[in-house]
């Protein structure tokens, strides 16, 4: 397990998602964040970038899943994420935060969110 890890904040979209009838016609805003643990030692001291996690892959990897909607649920995006960036080279562990501000909710919201956080091998329950 490593404490480096490589974080990409903030990133938005405007996708279809969430459960109502005007959620599956209208895309609305949705922000992500995905952090990836593994060891930048090896770079870091060689500053070379034969072991390097290229953050535009990272990039790519939320995008092509955000891409892919419509999205009933926050929880599966993330899922579906967090397991792509899990196959990716010297990823040990992986969080994936998403974000959505126009939330269904009768009252002040700045946004609800949905963070899930895996590992490499972990058991699916």
């Amino acid at each position: 397990m490593h404490g480096d890890a490589i974080s990409l904040r903030g990133m938005r979209f405007h996708t279809l998602v969430g459960l109502l009838p005007h959620e599956e016609k209208f895309p609305q805003p949705l922000e992500l964040d995905v952090t990836a643990y593994l060891s930048l030692r090896q770079v870091g001291e060689s500053d070379s970038t034969r072991m390097l996690l290229d953050y535009r892959h990272l990039y790519e990897i939320v995008a092509e899943a955000v891409g892919s909607s419509p999205h009933k649920l926050l929880e599966a995006l993330c899922e579906r994420i967090a397991a792509k960036v899990l196959a990716s080279d010297g990823v040990d562990r992986v969080r994936v935060a998403a974000r959505k501000p126009h939330a269904p909710i009768p009252g002040p919201l700045d946004f609800v969110e949905v963070v899930i956080e895996r590992e490499r091998g972990e058991p699916i329950p």
